[in-house]
């Protein structure tokens, strides 16, 4: 017997050429959005903060990332990392690795 439920990979596919970052709902319901992001030396503009209305849970699975808050502490991300940013807390992405594709779990809620 066939299941009926789709098996997917955060692994797969990845673009060759990464012009924009990329957002991706993987889930969502309940409030709750569950999103891959892909960043292959991307960073936020220079101007500007991420000022969300709901919790970020935030791992990166693959490649590596500075996280900056408005406060000036930066935070390193490594594969395994994850960090869970409150709402309307300022931050931005300072810089992500250019020569491999930086790969994030982030959960909303």
């Amino acid at each position: 017997m066939k299941s009926s439920v789709d098996v997917h990979n955060i692994f797969a596919n990845i673009p060759a050429m990464l012009d924009t970052e990329i957002f991706e709902d993987l889930a969502k319901g309940g409030g709750v959005t569950i999103e891959r992001i892909i960043s292959k030396g991307h960073r936020s503009p220079e101007t500007g903060w991420y000022d969300q209305e709901k919790n970020e849970w935030v791992m990166v699975l693959k490649g590596e990332a500075i996280l900056l808050y408005e406060d000036g502490e930066s935070i390193n991300l490594n594969p395994g990392d994850y960090i869970n940013i409150p709402a309307h807390t300022k931050h931005r992405v300072q810089w992500t690795a250019p020569g491999v594709e930086t790969i994030w779990l982030a959960v909303h809620y």
